[in-house]
């Protein structure tokens, strides 16, 4: 084995170690020390390649987003042909299929978007571009083909359905009930449903222009 594959090999075991411990317990909880001292690594090639936690949590990130934006990608790709609603309802499933199978990187991507450190807020966006264009591409294709309300701006539409996938895995949770199970027949449901309410709203319009409270003006 050569110098430069002992080195990568080196690098590897660093990462796997760190995608298990902040994919286990958050950016929070996780430091140099733990990594070392759970996956028996040394603080000497600890440090020759990586010089703090933030160095290592942007590695797993970046790692994150880079599987996401391929998965997406490809399993975007088998969409085509289906109905709106069908596509609509599988695009924002494609997320959930990817932490089903990778779920450690599930809690380092909530961790990066939901709640992330503050220092390290802009490097992590840069991070997130690649598949956020991939996101707005596609919904800005899928726009095209809807059939939207004659008033309705189609940029409007896109940016809509893009803030409104950013958050649905979160909305999902907590429009489950606390009994109910995830695995992947019910969480296909529960998009439906959600889906339903997001694209067709909830209120018979003309009964809600009947009964609007008048405008107080303060």
């Amino acid at each position: 084995m050569t110098q430069k594959e002992r080195q990568e090999r080196s690098k590897e075991e660093i990462y796997q170690a760190a995608l298990t411990e902040f994919g286990t317990l958050g950016y929070e909880k996780v430091s140099m020390e733990r990594i070392c001292g759970q996956h028996g690594i040394s603080k000497g090639m600890m440090y020759h390649y990586y010089s703090n936690k933030d160095e290592l949590f942007l590695l797993c990130v970046k790692q994150t987003f880079a599987g996401l934006k391929a998965h997406v990608e490809r399993d975007a790709g088998e969409l085509v042909g289906q109905g709106i609603l069908e596509t609509i309802k599988n695009f924002f499933m494609i997320r959930e299929y990817y932490f089903q199978l990778y779920p450690r990187q599930k809690l380092i991507f909530e961790d990066a978007m939901l709640h992330p450190p503050k220092h390290l807020i802009e490097q992590i966006q840069e991070l997130r571009e690649p598949i956020r264009e991939v996101n707005r591409e596609f919904i800005r294709q899928l726009v095209k083909k809807m059939p939207l309300r004659p008033e309705m701006d189609p940029r409007k539409a896109a940016r809509y359905l893009e803030s409104v996938e950013y958050y649905f895995q979160s909305i999902m949770r907590n429009y489950r009930d606390d009994d109910a199970t995830e695995d992947m027949h019910t969480m296909f449901e529960t998009a439906e449903e959600i889906l339903d309410m997001i694209l067709f709203g909830i209120l018979h319009q003309s009964e809600a222009e009947g009964s609007a409270l008048p405008y107080n003006k303060f």
